[in-house]
């Protein structure tokens, strides 16, 4: 029996599927419901049938969480070639991918120790733990080393995303009263900040240029970054554009680029980019750092002896 430890994350990490087979990373699929009809998000449907149904039909799709039995079988089927599973998914603060996760893993009967960590993020800030993971595994790492990496990863992890229009959030309940109040605005394009395991509404561009340039800012504010992804839906020149840009930004940053799947296009829609960055340093450790520098430079107060 072999010690690598085996890397599992849900479909919302909106991993390439070069990326998942090089890497040995094993995506359980979420659903993607239009009416009745159900399919496997990356499995039965693929995000350019899904957005030409939304856009064509009249019925808006939904989606669902795995069950917690399509966990314990892949649990049960990696058992045969490892000791060790680590489970990465989406924010339980948005889904209840991870808590289906987590039955599943109450269920499974086999002996091979499974953990499954709750990333905090969504699509490919969740690809990028699911690589950093599968990378640590390869390089020799036991399972506790691999998690202490990806829960290192979890607050250096942000992203921001710029959607053409809010209305498909809304349909799909994402957004509260703040997206509904933008709703009733024209002609503006939605930008969301992807943080601590939320999506919160942070603003709106009337262009899309301007959009791409919010878009960079969230590069520029966490420099400097050892991993970064671009994500489209329908944007793959833009997507490009955005890569190139943030290689300018961070020279030794190679971006992925890839398509938003079915699961979170429904919420988002056509034309949508999405920046994810990891940092190399959380804001805390910069700001611990920038007031060890300050103390270092700043001049000693000169005591003048009181004379008698």
């Amino acid at each position: 029996m072999t010690k690598l430890v085996k890397v599992v994350t849900d479909s919302t990490s909106d991993l390439p599927p070069e990326i998942a087979r090089e890497l040995g990373i094993t995506i359980v699929p979420a659903y993607v419901h239009f009416g009745s009809q159900s399919y496997r998000d990356g499995v039965d449907i693929t995000p350019e049938q899904m957005y030409e149904r939304m856009l064509s039909g009249s019925v808006h799709p939904t989606t669902s969480s795995p069950a917690p039995g399509d966990f314990t079988d892949t649990y049960s089927s990696l058992a045969r070639e490892t000791d060790e599973i680590v489970c990465i998914t989406v924010t339980s603060r948005q889904s209840a991918i991870y808590e289906a996760a987590m039955t599943g893993k109450q269920s499974f009967q086999g002996k091979c120790r499974v953990e499954v960590i709750d990333s905090r993020s969504v699509t490919m800030g969740l690809g990028l733990m699911a690589m950093l993971a599968a990378r640590e595994a390869r390089s020799g790492k036991a399972l506790d080393e691999v998690v202490a990496a990806v829960r290192s990863a979890i607050p250096r992890t942000h992203g921001m995303a710029l959607l053409d229009t809010i209305k498909h959030a809304l349909k799909g309940g994402r957004l509260g009263r703040g997206g509904g109040l933008l709703g009733s605005l024209v002609k503006v394009k939605p930008v969301l900040d992807i943080k601590d395991g939320w999506i919160r509404l942070s603003g709106a561009t009337r262009t899309r240029s301007s959009g791409m340039d919010r878009l960079c800012q969230c590069v520029t504010k966490h420099l400097p970054i050892e991993d970064a992804a671009v994500v489209h839906s329908n944007a793959l020149r833009e997507a490009e554009r955005l890569a190139e840009r943030i290689r300018s930004l961070s020279p030794q940053t190679r971006p992925v680029i890839a398509k938003l799947g079915s699961a979170l296009g429904v919420h988002g829609g056509p034309q949508s980019l999405v920046v994810v960055v990891r940092e190399s340093k959380t804001e805390a450790e910069r700001a611990a750092e920038k007031e060890s520098k300050a103390k270092r430079f700043t001049l000693p107060t000169l005591r003048i002896p009181h004379r008698q």
